[in-house]
Order: C-alpha cells, then sequence, then structure tokens
C-alpha cells in the first residue's frame, strides 16, 4: 500500500511536469489560479491525516484508478448511467453494467438474494436514505392506499428528518437513551396503529455510534399485526465495515428483516467523492411506479435520472484491487484501535463511552486547541455531562496518530492537576 510520503511525492513530481509544460506553453509559475490550487491541496495533504472527528477515510488509493482514466482516454469522455443497471438495452457510452455488478457484489453481504436483488449506486448516504424513504413510502401507499408514518430516532442522521419533509411524509421523532439508540418503549407510545409505519434503523448514530436494537423494535410491531411495515436501514458507515466482521449478523436481513438498506462509499471504502449504495429487493422495486421512459427504452424507478457512471467505476475498481481480504483487515483494524483508544482514555481517566460493534469513541470534550488541531465535532448530551467530542476511527487513523492525541490529552490533564496544586 503507497504511503502519504510516497503519495506527496508522486503529486509534486505530477505537479513539476505540469509546471514544466505550462512554461513551454508560456505560462508562468505565478499563474493565480495554479497558485491557488496548490495553495487549497497543500492545505488538505496536511490537515487529512489529523482529520478525527468526521468519519472519511483519507487512505484514498485510486492512483491506479486515476492513471487508467487518463491513459484510457477516458478523462475526455463523458458516460452518464441514466437507466436501470439490472435492464440495460444499450450498454453504450454509461457503466451499468458495471453498476450492476457492484451491487451483486454487495448484496449478499447484507443477506439479499441474488435471485431477487435490486439497487443503485448512490450519490451520497442521503441520496440512499431519500431512495429509502421514496421506495417505502411508495411501497406502503400501493399496498394500503395509505401515506406510512415515518419513524426515526432523533439520534438518527438529520437527513432523514429534512428528507421526510421534502417528501411531505408525516415524522415521528422517536427519544433515544445514552447512547443513541431509539428507545422501544417511546417508540410503543408514539406508534400510529391505523397507518402503515415506515421504520428507519439507525445503523451507527452519527456522533455516539449508536445502533437500534431491530429485534426489540420489530417485537413491538409483531404486537399490531394490522401495521403494515418497511423497513429501512441507514447504515451510512457501519454498513461499510460490518459485513466483514464477527458483527456481520447486525446487517444481515436473513437476520433481522428488512426492506432496503443505504451505504456510504466515501466513508469506509474510501471514494475521494460523496457516493453511497442503495440496495433493495426486485419485488420492493417492481412496486413502484415504473416511468417508463421511451428514449431510455426502460423504466425509472429510482428518483434521479443522469447518475455518476464515474462513482461505479470507482466501486469496482475497489472491490476488484481491494477485495473482500483487504476489507476485512481495515474493518477489524478500525475495531480494534477503536478499542484500544477507548482503554487508553479509561487509563487517562478522561470519561469516554465507546458502543458496541462500534468504530467511534466520544468522549468529554477537551480544551479547544485539542479539538481544533484533531478536528474533533462538537455535541452536547447532558445525561453525559454536557460538552462532547469523538473520534472516529477510519483507516488513516492509525496508533501514532491516536498516540500524539493522548499526548496531548495527557499534558493538558497534568498541567490542570499542577495548577489546581
Amino acid at each position: 500500500m503507497r504511503s502519504a510520503y510516497g503519495k506527496r511525492i508522486i503529486a509534486l513530481l505530477v505537479w513539476a511536469a505540469v509546471l514544466c509544460v505550462s512554461c513551454c506553453l508560456g505560462e508562468t509559475a505565478t499563474d493565480p489560479a495554479m497558485e491557488r490550487l496548490n495553495q487549497f491541496a497543500a492545505m488538505v495533504m496536511e490537515e487529512k491525516n489529523q482529520s478525527f472527528g468526521y468519519p472519511g477515510n483519507q487512505n484514498v488509493q485510486l492512483t491506479g484508478f486515476y492513471q487508467w482514466l487518463i491513459e484510457s482516454g477516458m478523462d475526455t469522455a463523458i458516460v452518464n448511467n441514466a437507466g436501470d443497471p439490472f435492464h440495460n438495452t444499450d450498454p453504450s457510452l454509461n457503466a451499468l453494467d458495471f453498476e450492476r455488478e457492484v451491487i451483486e457484489f454487495f448484496g449478499p453481504l447484507y443477506g439479499f438474494d441474488p435471485e431477487d436483488l435490486w439497487g443503485i449506486v448512490t450519490f451520497s448516504g442521503t441520496d440512499g436514505n431519500n431512495h429509502g424513504l421514496y421506495f417505502g413510502s411508495k411501497y406502503l401507499e400501493k399496498k394500503t392506499h395509505q401515506k406510512p408514518v415515518v419513524y426515526v430516532s432523533d439520534a438518527a442522521h438529520y437527513s432523514n428528518m429534512r428528507l421526510a419533509d421534502l417528501q411531505n411524509l408525516d415524522l415521528v421523532l422517536v427519544p433515544s437513551d445514552e447512547h443513541g439508540c431509539m428507545i422501544p418503549e417511546e417508540f410503543e407510545k408514539a406508534l400510529v396503529r391505523d397507518r402503515p409505519a415506515l421504520m428507519v434503523y439507525a445503523m451507527g448514530t452519527t456522533f455516539k455510534g449508536g445502533i437500534d436494537d431491530q429485534d426489540a423494535l420489530n417485537a413491538i410491531l409483531e404486537k399490531y399485526p394490522s401495521v403494515e411495515v418497511y423497513r429501512h436501514v441507514d447504515a451510512a458507515l457501519f454498513g461499510g465495515f460490518l459485513p466483514y466482521t464477527e458483527y456481520r449478523d447486525a446487517v444481515d436481513r436473513t437476520v433481522h428483516p428488512f426492506d432496503s438498506i443505504a451505504i456510504s462509499g466515501h466513508k469506509f471504502f474510501g471514494m475521494d467523492e460523496p457516493a453511497g449504495l442503495f440496495i433493495t429487493t426486485m419485488e420492493i422495486k417492481d412496486n413502484q411506479n415504473p416511468y417508463s421512459v421511451t428514449y431510455l427504452n426502460g423504466s425509472m424507478p429510482m428518483i434521479n435520472c443522469s447518475r455518476s457512471a464515474l462513482a461505479p467505476l470507482k466501486f469496482w475498481w475497489i472491490i476488484h484491487h481491494t477485495g473482500l481480504e483487504g476489507l476485512t483487515e481495515q474493518a477489524n483494524g478500525m475495531l480494534e484501535r477503536a478499542k484500544w483508544l477507548k482503554e487508553e482514555m479509561d487509563r487517562l481517566k478522561w470519561q469516554a463511552w465507546l458502543e458496541p460493534m462500534s468504530n467511534t469513541v466520544y468522549f468529554v470534550r477537551p480544551p479547544e486547541e485539542i479539538a481544533e488541531k484533531y478536528g474533533l465535532a462538537p455535541d452536547y448530551d447532558e445525561r453525559l455531562g454536557g460538552e462532547l467530542s469523538h473520534i472516529v476511527v477510519m483507516q488513516h487513523v492509525t496508533k501514532e496518530g491516536l498516540q500524539g492525541f493522548l499526548d496531548d490529552l495527557a499534558a493538558y490533564i497534568e498541567e490542570t492537576l499542577d495548577e489546581a496544586a
């Protein structure tokens, strides 16, 4: 795996080559546009490895992909995935076949039957959630002739609230506990029993990494068999890595039934721009309005018409160049380092928490100079003492980097004790 130092050397060599070409063309090194771009790139390269507070994988391994893109001439063409990847009637100038292969690779990892599988590569986890709410509401409306009520925990990603508003769906925010999980008893109190339920299960809440107890929530739903249910799993980060760990059953629909799932591509998988996966069943897809489009010679059940063709190609590249073995190593390494970080913070007697199956350690917020140095996101929970921060242990968050954070924290604790004395 190429080191960050090696990547920077390559970037500098490429920049030097561009500079030579620019000079030959009469352009100078002081071109203000290039100067600004290089300042931006230098800032990103300096800060990316100490970005601990947000769940982006900064170990992007797409250099070979971009080399292929340029060498093949694909950087001079536009390809557009406007169509159904499972019904590609014209494979020219699109990457729909690659998109279908990506869904066919990931679908079984989440318990989907290859014979009853449908999905798309999305623009983001939010786009995946948008499809989950849209497909779920239309499926339930067709089945019951009623609009559903959306139930989501108040600790879940804010996109679910925004999307319910966008789609004009009635939303119930169910209170969460101090671990960031939907409280089953509160859900039962809030359940509207004469309307269908569109459940959004959080598989790793944004700040605390809480996982909704699907078994407990499903047990409540079973008490009210007249309520038709669609279950969508928002698994933006955790859905990326859990299939390669001992916790794989948590995202296996044959163990915990659900109808669709959304996963981000720019988190665990190391895409260099927002992307994601939306996966459901062919039965769910077939019960959507097909919106047959003559000039595309097919139905368009998805929300977006034009979709990126490069994102599926990047996913396909990652599948074939990282593979199950590489993804497994990365996933388990993240969980091991998160556990180690929690133990070290306990040793320092700095209050911290780590939920089961999580790579997110959350803790009492340190002083602002430390929070700023490591890009720590803020939160507040009165139940846990007030101001909080977290570290999302991604692939680029190494033990060495975490030790630097711990050393800074230990120095602050020692300084505080000295002042108190």
